[in-house]
């Protein structure tokens, strides 16, 4: 019986890992990923049936929005019959909203989509990029009794792959980019990949394959700070089609107790606008109606957001406003896990 070989496409969305310097001009410039293994020739060691797409126009990752996601969800799901794992190649400052994206508009998701990046260009000398899509695409490619060893939509960064949407990127000097401080590493790649079977989520649904093609861009991210004046609030408050607010506050889920303050929130979730809030910190979560700060915030209707992050908190809401489901139905989905993104409390 012929050997299957695994079947891997590479998505370049954009961002470092795809640049050459220009000898002539200096400059840093994107490479034709369709000849990517000359660039890596390693890759060939594999023996997979490698293929590439790459987005037109390439992306910086600051310019990543809602229609970036659609055209790499289209492409995944398209696709999706002819290859046993994804590799998305992807900038690194917005890495952590596009891979907690994908991770709600994919649904029925059986196979690995493996995003991954560099600090540097894969052109240079000390590059990070090689040993990160070596790697991704051996992850992408990992089986075990047949079936996908990771069927999630990862970060592989720097010798650890993360579930994508407990990520957040930390550092714009080191090689270690993304943390993930609520949720454990699923593998770590050292001599072997030792991957951590107990947190991985595999599928227990048997439905096909198939990917949600709109988000609610009507969504804000206010950090709460010392200093926010009433004005600013209420303006923000105001915009036209809002429809929900990312509230960072401080620790545990805590905000101001002046009137004003808590009066124009109250005025918000009124008028049907979700109010969900998460922490400033990096690490833990909102446990509201622990002090006095935060107990206002749960009478009025502010929604518990756990443990998650800016990045998962944001496209999770900009996913489920787009569901046609009533205010309550919202504020009750927002409260528990679709793709492992929270701790339910």
């Amino acid at each position: 019986m012929k050997e299957h070989k695994p079947s891997i496409l590479i998505v370049y969305t954009g961002g470092t890992i795809g640049m050459i310097r220009d000898h002539e001009t200096n400059s840093l410039q994107p490479f034709d990923f369709s000849g990517i293994e000359n660039k890596v020739p390693e890759i060939k060691k594999f023996g997979y049936l490698i293929d590439s797409i790459s987005l037109k126009p390439l992306i910086d990752s600051s310019n990543i929005n809602i229609s970036s996601w659609v055209k790499i969800a289209n492409i995944i799901q398209e696709n999706y019959n002819d290859y046993d794992g994804f590799v998305v190649l992807h900038g690194t400052d917005t890495m952590s909203y596009s891979a907690s994206a994908l991770s709600f508009m994919v649904e029925n998701l059986e196979k690995p989509i493996i995003f991954t990046g560099s600090q540097l260009p894969i052109g240079t000398l000390r590059t990070d990029g090689k040993e990160n899509l070596i790697t991704a695409i051996e992850i992408a490619a990992a089986k075990l009794n047949g079936s996908a060893i990771v069927p999630e939509v990862c970060i592989y960064f720097e010798n650890k792959l993360f579930r994508g949407n407990r990520t957040t990127k930390h550092s714009t000097r080191n090689f270690s980019a993304f943390i993930s401080d609520n949720y454990p590493p699923l593998a770590l790649a050292g001599i072997e990949i030792d991957y951590n079977l107990s947190v991985i989520h595999y599928p227990t649904s048997t439905g096909k394959f198939k990917t949600h093609n709109k988000l609610n861009e009507n969504v804000i991210i206010l950090k709460l700070f010392p200093g926010l004046s009433k004005e600013a609030l209420s303006s923000i408050l105001s915009i036209p089609n809002l429809k929900g607010v990312i509230l960072e506050t401080y620790g545990s889920g805590n905000a101001p107790t002046i009137k004003w303050f808590l009066t124009l929130l109250k005025q918000a979730i009124d008028n049907e606008i979700i109010i969900l809030n998460i922490t400033q910190c990096d690490s833990g979560g909102i446990n509201m109606g622990k002090y006095e700060t935060s107990r206002e915030l749960l009478k009025m209707g502010v929604v518990n957001g756990a443990d998650l992050t800016t990045e998962a908190a944001s496209t999770k809401l900009m996913f489920i406003l787009e569901q046609g489901l009533s205010y309550h139905e919202i504020r009750d989905q927002l409260q528990h896990s679709l793709r492992g993104e929270m701790s339910e409390t």
